[in-house]
């Protein structure tokens, strides 16, 4: 994990709540805003995984309005975070990188409780780094005119994954 990316990454994702006309914050709320919350760099929430491709399945999911998205799931992810195996699934975006949402055992206590995302850069050889320290709450955490994809059952893990954007502190 090279730090000093994260931090980069961290700081453009702030200048883009603050400055940006896409920022999902309302206007008068900018002015206020000093930085998003986030959990501490961790290492032990990186992970270099061999992806599991499975046959192509449309999943439809429940968005944070009522709504259902259908997204594909492509493949799965299988590691150790604290000592309990995980499998989580990822789905194609259309683009390069796979969508990866989740929620945790912090869902609704130290981050944001309809859960988070990650974007899933995989590799040519089969495999994907899936860095938590990346991990995001999507814009309907800021502001009510978004309509957002809830992480799907298969996705809910009960271990904490402290690491990515957590809720103001």
């Amino acid at each position: 994990m090279n730090t000093s990316d994260l931090l980069q990454f961290r700081q453009e994702k702030d200048d883009f709540f603050k400055h940006a006309d896409q920022s999902p914050l309302p206007d008068m709320g900018k002015g206020t805003f000093e930085g998003l919350s986030y959990f501490d760099a961790n290492e032990d929430l990186v992970f270099n995984v061999a992806l599991e491709t499975t046959e192509p399945a449309d999943i439809t999911i429940q968005t944070t309005t009522g709504d259902e998205r259908t997204y594909t799931r492509v493949a799965t992810a299988s590691f150790v975070v604290d000592g309990e195996d995980v499998t989580l699934a990822l789905y194609s975006t259309g683009h390069d990188s796979l969508f990866l949402p989740f929620r945790d055992a912090t869902s609704g206590k130290e981050s944001y409780g309809a859960g988070r995302y990650i974007d899933v850069q995989p590799g040519e050889d089969g495999s994907a780094l899936i860095d938590f320290n990346y991990s995001y709450a999507p814009f309907c955490a800021y502001s009510d005119v978004y309509s957002c994809a809830l992480p799907p059952a298969e996705n809910w893990m009960t271990v904490a994954i402290r690491a990515g954007e957590r809720t103001q502190a």
